[in-house]
Parts: structure tokens; C-alpha cells; sequence
């Protein structure tokens, strides 16, 4: 059987189990109204149940921490005390002593056990029909079970609503690109050049100075002639950006549900008197 500190089985102990309070730092007192010290921790089993509670036996036994068995305390919470049942300081001299790096295993609750159980040390005492393998906390009822006269809980129960998101997809985009092909015209002006031979009679007699007349043959006038034409290439150039991005919108969902909760009715006879607040 695995016992665990209260903080571990119960993280937010103070708010699950004792509504905003603390149990550590309650006063411990005997039955007979003597404070024996305070309370240190809380030992817990594996299905959650309370079985121990340490207690710190500073007045009695200085620096000496001791195990009670659950069913041997009394809970006051007004008065924020923890009553147990028959110990005594001869008792708690008796009982291993706890610290917080020893490991509570079934040797260790049997000496506590021994201490507690009725007529221990005597001669009387029944031996146990049980072992190591076979022990359940139910063959020491009157250690482990809380007197139902004295320790009653009504359990009241509300519906929340709980909330959760799911991501779904919704649809896809995909952007591509294709090529299409279109005829192209452009105007190109372009220029050529032609030779103009012009003859005309020289208007008048123009006497030509003697031996000036140089009479060759095969004398020849060159011109060069152009034209241009036209040289029309292909190049590719960006003709736009296309940026592919996501933005998110937010919008609220409301929704409308009846809940229940369960509210506590006091039905009172006679004249008892209620702490109502507690």
C-alpha cells in the first residue's frame, strides 16, 4: 500500500477538500482538552482516502512527529483543532517517530498500529490473522473508519459549462500560374535611301577656260546607299507580384444552457444548535 503527503495526491487540497482552509497548523488536543501540538501533514492512499494525520508533538515530546490513525480524530474547524481519541504522552513515547525522507511501509504502520490497537503490550492482545500479502485497512475498522455519528458529508453537486475548441479545415486555395499565348503587332518605321540623278542644261553659254576640259573616260561618282530594318526580339519581364498570406478573424460563439446545482436544505427540530457558517 503506497501513502503519499497530502500535497501530492491533492495539489489544491486547500480548496478541494477544505474550502479554502489549511489543515496543516491546526492545534492537536487529547480528549481530555490537552494540547498536544499541532498538525504537520496528512498521508493519503492510493484511492485518495485520509489515513494518517502527522502530528507534530512539540509540547509533549519535543521535535518528535507522530502518525494518528484517522479514525481516532475529531475535527473542530471553527475552532481549527483536531481532537484525538485516547492518546496519551506514554503512548506517543511509544510510536516510531516520522520524518518527512522515511518510507511508510507495512512494518512501520504495524508498529503504529500495535501502539493504538486496545490492550497493546498485553498479554491479551489477539494475534493478527492476516500477513504482509493479505492486509487490508478494513481489518482495523476502528483505526481507519470516521465515526459516522460525529462525521457526516453531503456531497452538493453543480453542472458547469466547459468549453473547447476544435480546428477543422474548412477548404482549401491553391493559386497557380499557366501560360497563355496572344499575337503581338508593334509598328516598326524604318528608313531607306535612294540615289536621285537629276540632268538639266546650264541656262546660257559657259565657256570653258582652254585646258581645263579634262576629257577621261571611265570617271565614276560612288554613293553609299541605306535602308534600315527592322530587328524585333523577346524579352520577359515581371509584369506583377502575387503575395499569398492568411489572416485570422475572431468572432465570439454564444451559446445557452440550463445547468443544475444542488443547494443544501437544513430541516431543524427542536432547538439544536447550528453553525451554519462552517
Amino acid at each position: 500500500m503506497v501513502l503519499v503527503k497530502l500535497a501530492d495526491a491533492y495539489p489544491n487540497y486547500k480548496q478541494e477538500i477544505f474550502g479554502g482552509d489549511d489543515i496543516k497548523g491546526y492545534d492537536v488536543y487529547s480528549d481530555t482538552d490537552e494540547k498536544v501540538g499541532g498538525v504537520y501533514d496528512a498521508l493519503v492512499d492510493e484511492t485518495g482516502r485520509f489515513r494518517y494525520l502527522v502530528i507534530d508533538t512539540g509540547l509533549w515530546i519535543f521535535g518528535k512527529k507522530v502518525l494518528v490513525p484517522i479514525g481516532r480524530i475529531r475535527m473542530d474547524y471553527d475552532r481549527r483543532r483536531v481532537y484525538v481519541t485516547g492518546l496519551t504522552k506514554a503512548q506517543v513515547e511509544n510510536l516510531p517517530e516520522y520524518r518527512d525522507n522515511i518510507t511508510v511501509d507495512y512494518d512501520y504502520e504495524e508498529r503504529v498500529r500495535t501502539a493504538y490497537r486496545p490492550a497493546a503490550g498485553t498479554a491479551t492482545v489477539a494475534q493478527p490473522t492476516y500477513s504482509r500479502d493479505t492486509y487490508n485497512y478494513d481489518n482495523d475498522r476502528s483505526l481507519y473508519d470516521i465515526d459516522e455519528r460525529n462525521h457526516q458529508k453531503i456531497k452538493l453537486y453543480e453542472e458547469r459549462l466547459l468549453t473547447n475548441k476544435e480546428r477543422q479545415k474548412t477548404g482549401e486555395v491553391a493559386v497557380g500560374k499557366h501560360v497563355e499565348t496572344e499575337t503581338a503587332r508593334v509598328s516598326v518605321p524604318v528608313e531607306r535611301e535612294r540615289v536621285i540623278i537629276e540632268r538639266t542644261n546650264p541656262t546660257g553659254e559657259m565657256e570653258v577656260t582652254p585646258g581645263a576640259a579634262d576629257f577621261r573616260e571611265g570617271e565614276v561618282a560612288r554613293m553609299e546607299v541605306y535602308e534600315e530594318t527592322a530587328d524585333i526580339q523577346k524579352k520577359a519581364f515581371v509584369r506583377e507580384e502575387v503575395t499569398i498570406r492568411k489572416e485570422v478573424e475572431r468572432d465570439t460563439v454564444e451559446a445557452t444552457e440550463t445547468i443544475r446545482r444542488e443547494e443544501l436544505d437544513v430541516d431543524v427540530n427542536g432547538n439544536p444548535v447550528i453553525n451554519r457558517n462552517s
